[in-house]
């Protein structure tokens, strides 16, 4: 059974693991310890403030927001605080992001450092493990203080208040408490500001963003060897000195990637393929290693701070029992998540940029191809619209790909502060649209490969074309093709790349 554990850091393969799993998850011993530890101090030093003759003007527990109110109004304030901050708008977040947070906001609840109650936490992670996930809403958040609209529907549930999804039904919160015989919670000090504290929206999307991403590189390594090996593309460029003369890590790894994928093809013994010119390829097949060496390269950067940020406490005001401290360090603002977010949807735009060159070239008629791998060109229009499918989508990339971590929000002592939250919307459609780009992409390469035949490619790439004509057959004459395009995209999300 997977626990949240303070002193085991939660890494991506352990998320990802803990996310595609059907365990219970829980709380470890430590953490539970670590929780009512935070909260029992925050109580000790809430204690005093009923009594303003006995506390400083400069204690810092003394001007926390609600300190000093009664337990009723402090329930009460909890409840206004997130109703009036439930204002997101525009699309629903995808259950399956709702489920990322609902995880790593009680990661970051285990640490022990907002004062929360540990039935507050356990209640997070009961929708988790029963599959209640509250309605929430994309738009609203700007990374100023922390995701406050998202986080803000995503835990109103607690309360009973809000919406939740559960067996494919949207139903209010108190009926889906009441089913288990739940009670809502009544929050109390500090703990609205707790829960509305932290980047959890963004992290769901950039964690989701790398995973989808990381199989995109690999996808489109070997998408680009199949291509390459079916328009007759010199090897030259892959040779290993060429990269090690370079010494970037990422290049030299595709290079060596291209190199294995390519190993034991028979295409190249064949008649048209030693007719080609020497090598005088189009960049979209020459620079594969360096285009995408420098977005696996810039990916590891993003996986490294996205680690990081899942084992970061955030919120506004932290406590640390040990030291006796309650610290105001304006830990809020997701600033490392939007750069990594920008730099993320840059570095899988470029894919899809030279993804797209090679699907024009290979339905261009060059080569001993037929234009348009059309099967019958005197009745047939083949694939004509893929080039345009996916340059469209391309274009649409480079217009998300504009950097949100510059935008500013707010005025006089709020600003600037980067929108974050966007970054992470964008990226994701960014990811999205490559995986289409990289989908058409295959559609147009395999079709080349049956007009290869009876040569065959590589026994590798042999085996993905084999997978992929399970799910898209060849296109002997014109039909619909969104379909097969979608089918395609499915495919390179996925299919195992590794």
């Amino acid at each position: 059974m997977p626990d949240l554990s303070p002193t085991q850091p939660l890494t991506l393969a352990s998320l990802a693991a803990m996310l595609q799993g059907t365990e219970t998850v829980r709380l470890s011993p430590e953490a539970e310890q670590r929780i009512s530890t935070g909260h029992a101090y925050l109580q000790q030093r809430l204690a005093p403030v009923a009594n303003p003759d006995a506390v400083s003007n400069h204690d810092l527990f003394a001007r926390l927001p609600d300190a000093g109110l009664p337990p009723d109004a402090q329930t009460q304030w909890q409840a206004n605080l997130l109703m009036s901050h439930a204002a997101g708008t525009c699309p629903e977040v995808p259950t399956t992001l709702v489920r990322r947070m609902l995880l790593l906001k009680a990661q970051s609840l285990s640490q022990g450092h907002h004062g929360v109650a540990l039935g507050t936490v356990r209640r997070l992670l009961d929708f988790y493990n029963r599959d209640i996930w509250p309605v929430v809403y994309e738009q609203g958040s700007l990374g100023a203080y922390g995701d406050q609209a998202p986080l803000a529907h995503l835990c109103l549930p607690l309360m009973g208040l809000g919406e939740v999804n559960y067996q494919g039904y949207r139903l209010a919160a108190a009926d889906v408490l009441g089913l288990f015989s739940w009670e809502p919670l009544p929050l109390r000090a500090q703990e609205g500001l707790a829960l509305l504290g932290g980047n959890q929206f963004m992290l769901a999307y950039t964690t989701e963003a790398v995973e989808r991403a990381t199989r995109l590189l690999r996808a489109a390594d070997s998408i680009a060897a199949l291509s390459s090996d079916v328009f007759g593309a010199s090897p030259a460029p892959l040779h290993e000195a060429l990269h090690q003369a370079r010494a970037h890590a990422g290049p030299m790894l595709v290079a060596a990637r291209l190199r294995q994928q390519l190993a034991g093809s028979g295409l190249p013994a064949q008649a048209w393929a030693k007719a080609v010119p020497a090598p005088d390829d189009p960049q979209s097949f020459q620079y594969v290693p360096q285009v995408h060496g420098a977005s696996r390269d810039a990916l590891a950067y993003v996986s490294q701070v996205a680690e990081n940020e899942c084992n970061a406490v955030t919120g506004r005001a932290l406590i640390f029992p040990e030291q006796d401290l309650l610290l105001d360090g304006a830990s809020l603002p997701g600033q490392p998540l939007a750069l990594v977010l920008d730099h993320l949807a840059m570095a899988v735009a470029g894919l899809g940029s030279f993804s797209e060159r090679r699907t024009a070239l290979l339905v261009s008629g060059q080569r001993q191809l037929p234009l348009y791998l059309a099967a019958d060109a005197a009745l047939n229009f083949g694939l004509l619209a893929l080039p345009h499918s996916a340059a469209s989508l391309v274009n649409q990339n480079k217009q998300l790909c504009s950097p949100s971590s510059l935008a500013e929000s707010g005025q006089s002592s709020h600003g600037p502060l980067s929108t974050g939250a966007t970054a992470a919307a964008e990226a994701r459609r960014v990811v999205e649209n490559t995986e289409q780009i990289l989908g058409i992409e295959l559609l147009a390469a395999a079709q080349a490969l049956d007009f290869r035949r009876p040569a065959r490619s590589s026994p590798a790439l042999e085996a993905v074309v084999a997978a992929f004509r399970e799910v898209v057959t060849f296109v002997p004459h014109d039909r619909v093709l969104a379909p097969d395009l979608h089918r395609a995209a499915r495919f390179v999300r996925e299919y195992d790349w590794a």
